[in-house]
């Protein structure tokens, strides 16, 4: 198996020279964060954070995401939080790209609860759940932060959060792919008592989606590894590590991976619930 890599931005400002001709794009069906948006400029804070910003990705916002947000972390040595999340309902994914961070489970966590996450690190956090981290390496840690408001079923028991890394995930290949195109999945698909999927999808040099994906699913991607030119409803747009997409439901998508390394990224969507028949997802009036 390859060498795995992780991009994540480390913030700054471009000098005055610098063009302003970029590749963002905010569009009513998808949205491209490139990189080098990701400045000290737009950072955030959080309540009860200490050591940390953030650049936040994705929010629930007409004409933007509707299922998630999504936030790229960035936490100094001694940085964290006792008190990370304020919504009860919110259930998480957590992926860390560099540095190091340790993170507790539980009311009254015993050994077994306290793990380290290095680079590839991912956790799944249970609505719920209580749950602190921290950074206690001497390196800033960057990680990113996905998170949906959890939707209930009766008689369907909420998950588990558990902790893994995606170096012990071995890639599932899609069929007649040959491998080129593969998916890491930390959840099984049949599982109903998840209603969002965190992947990573790993294209080789050259793999390709051969069609123009067409479906319910709301997406986010940020792209850990490589490069590709990626199909965005009617618009081809060049995408490379540290970037971010947004789709939304029914955006048509494709991509060609280029470059001399795997086209790798973190993939966000929502599953295995019935489709709200009202908007804002109430059964009615």
């Amino acid at each position: 198996m390859s060498e795995r890599t992780y991009w994540a931005t480390h913030g700054g400002h471009p000098p005055q020279t610098d063009l302003l001709t970029d590749r963002a794009m905010f569009k009513e069906a998808y949205a491209v964060i490139p990189r080098g948006t990701q400045r000290d400029i737009v950072t955030s804070f959080l309540p009860f954070w200490e050591g940390t910003r953030l650049w936040v990705l994705a929010r629930p916002l007409t004409g933007f995401a509707e299922t998630f947000s999504q936030y790229l972390m960035e936490v100094s040595p001694g940085g964290g939080s006792d008190k990370p999340e304020d919504d009860p309902d919110a259930e998480a994914v957590l992926f860390v790209m560099e540095g190091s961070l340790e993170l507790t489970l539980g009311d009254e966590p015993g050994d077994d609860d306290v793990h380290t996450l290095n680079p590839g690190g991912y956790a799944f956090i249970a609505p719920g759940e209580t749950w602190t981290v921290h950074n206690r390496g001497s390196e800033e840690a960057r990680f990113m932060w996905v998170r949906k408001r959890y939707q209930k079923v009766a008689g369907i028991e909420k998950p588990e959060s558990f902790v893994t890394n995606e170096q012990d995930v071995e890639p599932t290949p899609m069929p007649g792919t040959e491998g080129r195109w593969a998916t890491s999945r930390f959840v099984d698909p049949a599982d109903v008592r998840h209603d969002m999927h965190v992947t990573i999808v790993t294209f080789q040099p050259g793999g390709i989606i051969p069609f123009a994906e067409t479906h319910v699913m709301e997406h986010g991607l940020y792209v850990l590894e490589g490069q590709a030119v990626y199909r965005l409803n009617e618009d081809w747009v060049e995408v490379q590590e540290g970037d971010f997409m947004w789709l939304r439901a029914f955006c048509p998508q494709a991509c060609y991976a280029g470059g001399p390394k795997p086209f790798r990224y973190l993939l966000y969507k929502d599953v295995n619930r019935h489709a709200p028949l009202s908007l804002g997802g109430h059964a009615g009036r």
